[in-house]
């Protein structure tokens, strides 16, 4: 597989089939992942990779803390800026809307939307979930190199036909999740990633998400 089509190809995967990941591959992944850019090579981040019984706790903590706060600890580093601005907001809305299309509940079935995005918190069924550590006194441009890593794994995952789906969600949950991995006292959880084999005959891997055409995010000057 080229880049080109990898790039083309990969979607936010929500639906897994129950076929474990061996570890030797996961470690191979995790290794090819490792030439993901990163400025000065400082390599800001870190992963934890939970499968069977240690996923299952983390599922458990989960359910066990948003049936009490369904919208979850307070964080200094929400998933969206608040008043999120034109045009993004209305893209966050469109493919929230896609989403629910594509599975086939109505607007009005607001019980079912909210019961349905509870799979956010058991990684939708997949057999592996990684959570990305970064250290809380890494600058912006870290962040941001961490990203690149977040999508050399899911470039990586497409080209092994495993699928990905990037979870910023548990951002809601890092006090717990801090506790409950043993981070450092700077450590904090940025998102997990839940992979897997795709399960093509699952509702929710219909979605393709739109993208802006590209004279709406560029300028070409000189040329």
């Amino acid at each position: 597989m080229d880049v080109s089509k990898a790039v083309a190809q990969r979607i936010s995967t929500r639906g897994f089939l129950p076929d474990p990941l061996p570890l030797n591959e996961v470690r191979e992944w995790l290794t090819a992942a490792q030439r993901a850019p990163s400025g000065g090579n400082t390599q800001p981040w870190r992963v934890i990779a939970v499968t069977g019984a240690e996923k299952d706790k983390v599922i458990q903590i989960a359910q066990a803390k948003l049936a009490t706060n369904p919208a979850g600890e307070p964080t200094d580093r929400p998933i969206y800026p608040k008043d999120l601005w034109e045009p993004h907001e209305a893209r966050r809305r469109r493919v929230g809307e896609m989403l629910y299309e594509a599975l086939e509940i109505p607007r009005e079935d607001r019980a079912g939307r909210m019961r349905w995005f509870a799979n956010n918190f058991r990684f939708f069924g997949a057999p592996l979930a990684l959570f990305i550590v970064i250290d809380e006194r890494m600058g912006h441009g870290q962040w941001g190199h961490t990203g690149m890593y977040l999508q050399t794994l899911c470039l990586l995952a497409e080209e092994r036909g495993w699928g990905t789906c990037m979870q910023e969600c548990w951002g809601i949950l890092r006090p717990t999740l801090k506790e409950h991995f043993g981070l450092g006292p700077t450590e904090m959880i940025w998102c997990g990633i839940a992979v897997g084999k795709p399960d093509k005959a699952d509702k929710a891997n219909n979605l393709y998400a739109e993208r802006a055409p590209v004279d709406e995010i560029a300028e070409f000057r000189g040329f």
